[in-house]
């Protein structure tokens, strides 16, 4: 099923977008709790940065491998329900955290984290692209995208003002698990806007060579590898290289808490007018391309250049706002490469490309912190930026042949 075609009121789209964002920024703000608070799990149980990374390795490998087959679960039966299991099981993953007395259980609780991730982008694209108008659909996904920087910008805030406020970051956990819950219960409340139906099984949907036909489409193939790419410089900005730009210049902890919030707001700000660039399909790989570009050249300055700290934050903002720019765009290439009805495997097969590039990332970027390589790491960085501008031309090239062999 695709969106409306039709134009609804706003009354109509906007609680959909609002609910679906809403989610999606509490998924993208527990995948950040955890690495703020690297620190002092660090100290409290001995690990490490090689030991704290695997944690981010399992839940990213249980999230990607739960994602594909998300999306055929949403397909088959709708996406409301599979959107509060997973709600339900990052709240239990928080709380299992907050009490967990060793290593062992911090992985058991990841996993659990990484079964409750998994479903967001297949369930919150199948409801946008069936709920939310057509010519919305640029300011839905741009909505999306920035309650998911938003999300991300806030869980450092959140994990470690609470941490230093109570002295364990034991209750920072507890805390978010909370919030989790209520938000949970909120949409529980707000179902109606949520209320979408499974994809149907007639013509519509792929037939005979059956709901995998889609895995032969390139466009697929290129999207995932984008986001595998794109996965790695996130991880990295997110889990390690926010720690090793402190050792660099000279940054207390707080200041290091502060950059990560910076890029995430910042990328935020970019998606708004990424929202509006992505009203001319045929330059979105320009857009992107550009985007990545700025971002790299700010990380090699990040990682080669000497600043104050005061500056620091200031790069991490330019590089988020560059990265920002380019996500709408990257989110309708993806649209356009997806057939009728498989809506929510497309969606979990390309974007299980980001949980592959999460869990690969959090292993090499905490084994250079572990080496004191930071200047390393950065560079590591702008160099998976650089790459970012190829694949998202090959990206483009994939869809345009999707179009030509529809036409």
């Amino acid at each position: 099923m695709t969106a409306v075609t039709q134009p609804m009121p706003w009354r109509h789209d906007a609680p959909t977008i609002g609910a679906v964002s809403l989610a999606h920024g509490l998924s993208h703000f527990c995948q950040l709790l955890i690495p703020p608070l690297f620190p002092w799990i660090g100290a409290a149980m001995h690990l490490s940065n090689t030991q704290l990374g695997a944690l981010l390795t399992v839940f990213y490998v249980t999230s990607w491998a739960g994602q594909a087959m998300a999306g055929f679960v949403v397909d088959r039966f709708g996406a409301r329900l599979v959107l509060y299991g997973g709600l339900g099981l990052l709240a239990l993953a928080n709380f299992g955290l907050a009490l967990s007395p060793g290593y062992a259980s911090l992985l058991l609780f990841m996993l659990v984290a990484g079964l409750g991730n998994c479903v967001f982008h297949p369930v919150d694209f199948s409801i946008l692209n069936q709920r939310v108008s057509t010519s919305r659909l640029g300011q839905a996904y741009a909505a999306h995208g920035i309650s998911g920087n938003v999300g991300w910008s806030l869980a450092p805030v959140f994990g470690v003002g609470i941490t230093q406020l109570t002295g364990s970051w034991r209750w920072a956990l507890a805390a978010a698990a909370g919030v989790i819950a209520v938000v949970l219960a909120g949409l529980v409340m707000a179902r109606a806007t949520l209320d979408v139906r499974a994809a149907p099984t007639s013509h519509t949907a792929p037939q005979a060579d059956g709901a995998f036909a889609f895995l032969r489409l390139p466009a697929v193939w290129f999207c995932f590898s984008f986001f595998l790419v794109f996965a790695f410089a996130l991880g990295g900005i997110q889990s390690f290289a926010p720690a090793a730009a402190g050792q660099l210049h000279a940054m207390r902890a707080e200041q290091v808490a502060v950059c990560l919030s910076t890029y995430m707001a910042a990328s935020a700000v970019g998606m708004v007018l990424g929202g509006q660039l992505v009203r001319d399909p045929q330059r979105s790989a320009r857009v992107a391309g550009l985007g990545f570009g700025v971002a790299a050249a700010m990380a090699l300055l990040v990682g080669l250049g000497s600043w104050s700290a005061a500056a620091v934050p200031l790069l991490f903002g330019a590089m988020g706002f560059s990265s920002g720019v380019a996500g709408p765009s990257r989110d309708l290439l993806v649209r356009q490469a997806t057939p009728p009805g498989a809506t929510g495997r497309v969606y979990g097969v390309v974007y299980s490309g980001l949980d592959v590039g999460m869990a690969f990332s959090a292993l090499v970027f905490g084994a250079l912190m572990d080496h004191q390589q930071y200047r390393l790491l950065w560079v590591a960085v702008a160099a998976a930026l650089v790459l970012l501008i190829a694949s998202a031309f090959n990206m483009r090239r994939g869809v345009q042949r999707v179009a030509t062999a529809a036409a």
